[in-house]
């Protein structure tokens, strides 16, 4: 099976909740794991090789010429991950069957949960740097809907909102340091990248390039100082609190430092910047945690604290240092996990998380306590269970480092000191919470939860011991292989027994616990001291700085936006003027070599015509229905024009678009005021004035230098190209539906999009109808003329087959699904004016909106068709066949993505213009229409 099924199972598994919650939160649960579990197992399959020192790759090509290709890389540090997050992921679902409420949409959450599990596979399986960065900011989004998943909550939508804007910012950081990383290899294949470590090392940007990419990785991680959007993030439910710390979301940073190691370590910036931000994040989070009262913000500083250990580790820029950092990576996520969900049993079974109302649990829930108690001390680093063991690689490695000099000893220090926290927070889970006397206050009789609810934890504090008594065979082959994969290959010699005799950094193991018991023994000696220190709330920080920066914007937007027009229109042709008049000056003189094209008599008097229309429409504007007559004029002379310089399909468009403007605009002027007072001051006359002749002389100074110099056009290609490489002979077509395929495709989903934006906003709308002119004349109570009516029916007809002729015709002669849409939606308009709402919506009884998303869809599956012959995305094809009765004509599937094109069209231009044809009619349209 191919590993696009991965990611694809996953994708199909976000919406499987949302139908099956119907059959009751079990069946949910149950069939909201088949997609993980599937996933995993095909990852199983895959393991032998990647255990092996293989590296399976797949890629598909999307859009290769600009880099965009679908790939994926599955190494050993992909597959730990893709294990983490599958296998935790799994488990979380178990044990949020049993912890949500009868209350929550379960549906909804488990489709979240499943689009982050899908997110943070797609990051560590990616091969390609633009996939990676999509899939992270993903990531950011899912992990925002899931922290905000109790809306109804003020600290829910906070905390959401803090982790978005701070990960979504250094997610821009990121994006811009692959840039420049890519652009400095000159590709964004992983695997190109990461074998060029030396030359981006060597380059001038490097220094640039490591910044913005450790934004984005120390943003997302919780570092320091980004750390404080972490511990608000525990506003969400505790799966996603257990997920998110564990194997998801912060660990996507610390992925990110291992992926891109080979390639940005082993420099003296890389070395300071990563493991100072590292032991700063250790001691910090260490010591925080050990104040906090909250359950879940223990654990969340505690987790900060540990990330700051393995960036730590991997910023010691040493082989076994990055060995050890994997290694806990692994250990964190085990421990962390079955922590959390501990904690949300405790809170789901007693009613509260703070530890100074949780005392002496042990006597109500001792099974869980146990099982608590057994994490707690794991991630303290006690002996036989397995934080023990990647703590003392961790303690082993801070002993030879020498970057700081004669200050080198005080890594070592520090690093036994935040061990000493580390034990002290952990006991004080542990005594606090089942010791030190009886529960105080707490909502409910504190008792062991359901047994499946259990099982999750049991499992991963199984692990714990499996891993700490016998760590070669639980996880020796798969840290080797991950190890190999951040190391590049390059292996050092490592241990991984139990005991390794009585050395330094057994010594700091027994410093950190017997430390962190007198730390704990005095604690309250610790509390007094801290209490001279004024708390602070990063969440009203930030809160505040988010409103002053919205107080900022809304300054400056009244500023600018004060509702007039003309100011608007002012501001921006000023503005373009100072950008393109700048590049003219530079220039000695705007006239080039090339002599100017001979112009006859019809040109001329065309020329004029446009002129003299175009001065009209601005001299009468306010008589509307002159003005926009001629304003059509000069549409239509610009159609003309387009015919005159061999561009009938640009003609054509601009007929139809122009008659399709006309009518928007009659159906806006009858709703605008009869009359308008006259605004415009002598002062902004001449301002106006002033500002139209700068820019129409800075258009004419470039046109008059284009056309006298010699201009090379990538026409020529197509031209050459649009038979052998489309299929047909209308360039223009050709270009669209083939050549710039991947345009069209975005433009019609824009026009999809922007028509049902201005369909939602007036589909309330109740404007009243005008009974007169402005001179008080009443408007003729005959709406629908006998005479129009006969003839739009009449024409109907034959609108729809010149339509069809040129929808067919469109690949080789001009036409193509945008004029033919426009047609047919002119043909069908024009039955609404001729004979009314009333009369049409029983006799067409189409859904525009339905339109507009399959014409979408349409192009889109055709464009993804040709993936299953190992085709680029949109990639045409065409061929000739011998029909009887007709001769031989040429099949293309181009004509497939022109149909999607012509019914985009039509659901467009009619959802807005048949809408705002409703808006005085007693049909009123309804937002679910």
């Amino acid at each position: 099976m191919s590993l696009f099924w991965i990611p694809v199972l996953l994708l199909i598994g976000v919406f499987v909740p949302l139908i099956t919650e119907r059959f009751g939160r079990t069946a949910c649960a149950f069939f909201t794991m088949l997609a993980p579990a599937l996933a995993l197992t095909q990852i199983a399959t895959l393991l032998p090789e990647v255990l092996s020192g293989q590296t399976i790759t797949e890629s598909l090509a999307w859009i290769p010429a600009v880099g965009l290709t679908l790939s994926l890389r599955l190494d050993g540090l992909a597959i730990m991950f893709a294990m983490l997050i599958l296998g935790i992921g799994l488990l979380i679902i178990l044990y949020a069957r049993y912890y949500l409420s009868d209350k929550d949409a379960m549906g909804r959450f488990y489709a979240y949960l499943i689009l982050f599990m899908t997110a943070m596979l797609s990051i560590v399986l990616s091969n390609n740097l633009l996939q990676l960065w999509m899939a992270w900011e993903v990531t950011s989004i899912s992990s925002f809907l899931l922290i905000g998943f109790w809306s109804s909550k003020s600290e829910s939508r906070k905390g959401a909102r803090m982790a978005l804007t701070v990960t979504g910012a250094g997610g821009l950081a990121l994006l811009a340091g692959l840039l420049i990383i890519a652009d400095i290899v000159g590709s964004y294949d992983l695997g190109t990248v990461l074998a060029s470590g030396n030359m981006i090392r060597e380059h001038a940007m490097y220094p640039v390039a490591l910044i913005l990419v450790l934004l984005g990785a120390f943003t997302k991680s919780a570092q320091f100082p980004f750390h404080f959007w972490l511990p608000h993030a525990m506003a969400a439910p505790t799966p996603v609190s257990a997920y998110l710390h564990s194997a998801t979301m912060v660990k996507a940073g610390i992925f990110l430092l291992a992926r891109m190691y080979p390639v940005l370590a082993g420099t003296e910036l890389w070395f300071l910047t990563v493991s100072l931000t590292g032991l700063a994040t250790l001691l910090l989070g260490a010591y925080v945690a050990l104040f906090k009262h909250d359950l879940k913000g223990l654990l969340a500083y505690s987790t900060i604290s540990h990330l700051g250990l393995i960036t730590l580790l991997l910023g010691m820029d040493t082989k076994l240092a990055a060995v050890a950092a994997v290694f806990h990576i692994m250990n964190h996520a085990i421990f962390k996990a079955s922590l959390f969900m501990a904690a949300g049993i405790i809170d789901h079974e007693s009613g509260s998380r703070d530890m100074r109302k949780l005392n002496g649990l042990w006597r109500y829930m001792p099974y869980t306590a146990t099982l608590a108690m057994v994490a707690a001390a794991s991630m303290a680093g006690i002996p036989l269970l397995n934080g023990f063991l990647s703590k003392e690689m961790f303690f082993a490695e801070t002993l030879h480092q020498v970057a700081l000099g004669s200050l080198s000893w005080m890594i070592p220090v520090l690093a036994t000191l935040g061990g000493i926290f580390s034990v002290a927070y952990s006991l004080r889970f542990i005594h606090d919470v089942f010791f030190n006397g009886e529960p105080i206050d707490i909502p409910k009789t504190p008792h062991e939860p359901p047994r499946y609810m259990k099982i999750p934890v049991e499992i991963l504090v199984t692990l714990c011991l499996l891993v700490g008594i016998f760590p070669s065979f639980m996880i020796g082959s798969l840290l080797q292989a991950a190890s190999s994969s951040v190391l590049d290959g390059q292996l050092p010699e490592y241990s991984l027994s139990i005991w390794h005799g009585f050395n330094l950094p057994l010594l700091m193991s027994f410093i950190a616990m017997t430390g962190g018991l007198l730390v704990y023994a005095y604690r309250s000696r610790l509390y007094r001291f801290q209490s001279q220190f004024r708390e602070t709330d990063a969440k009203l920080i930030f809160e505040g700085a988010v409103q002053a920066l919205v107080r900022q914007a809304t300054a400056l937007h009244e500023w600018m936006a004060n509702g007039s027009l003309q100011r608007y229109v002012a501001l921006l042709l000023v503005l373009t003027l100072i950008m393109t008049a700048s590049p003219l000056m530079e220039l000695n003189s705007a006239a080039g070599h090339l002599p100017l094209q001979d112009v006859n008599g019809i040109e001329i008097t065309a020329a004029i015509l446009l002129c003299i229309s175009a001065l009209a429409t601005v001299i009468l504007h306010r008589q509307r229905m002159v003005a926009l007559i001629t304003l059509s004029v000069v549409g239509l002379i610009v159609s003309i024009t387009f015919a005159r310089f061999s561009a009938p399909d640009l003609a054509l468009t601009q007929l139809a678009v122009e008659v399709v403007t006309v009518i928007l605009l009659m159906l806006a002027l009858f709703f605008l005021p009869q009359k308008t007072k006259n605004e415009s001051s002598p002062r902004r006359v001449v301002r106006d004035l002033g500002i139209a002749a700068a820019c129409g002389g800075v258009i004419a100074t470039i046109n008059y230098a284009i056309i006298t110099r010699p201009f090379e056009s990538i026409s020529e290609f197509f031209l050459a190209n649009s038979k052998t490489g489309g299929g047909g002979t209308n360039v223009v077509n050709v270009i669209l539906v083939d050549f710039r395929g991947f345009d069209t495709l975005g433009e019609i989903t824009v026009l999809g999009i922007a028509a049902l934006g201005i369909f939602k906003l007036i589909a309330r709308m109740r404007l009243a109808m005008p009974s007169a002119d402005e001179k008080g004349r009443p408007w003729s109570e005959d709406r629908h003329p006998l005479i129009l009516a006969m003839i739009s029916q009449s024409l109907l007809p034959l609108a729809l087959l010149v339509s069809a002729y040129i929808f067919l015709r469109g690949h080789n002669m001009p036409g193509g699904g945008f004029i033919a849409g426009l047609i047919t939606s002119v043909a069908l308009i024009q039955q609404y004016i001729a004979h009314g709402v009333d009369w049409i919506k029983p006799r067409i009884k189409v859904d525009y909106q339905w339109l507009i998303a399959s014409g979408v869809l349409i192009a889109a599956l055709t464009g993804a068709g040709s993936w299953l012959f190992g085709k680029p995305f949109l990639t045409s094809w065409f061929d000739y066949f011998d029909i009887p009765w007709i001769g031989e004509i040429e099949l293309a599937s181009a004509i497939l993505f022109d149909l999607g094109v012509y019914l985009t069209v039509v659901g467009a231009t009619l959802l807005i213009l048949a809408n705002l044809g409703k808006l005085t009619t007693r049909y009123r349209p309804t937002v679910e229409e």
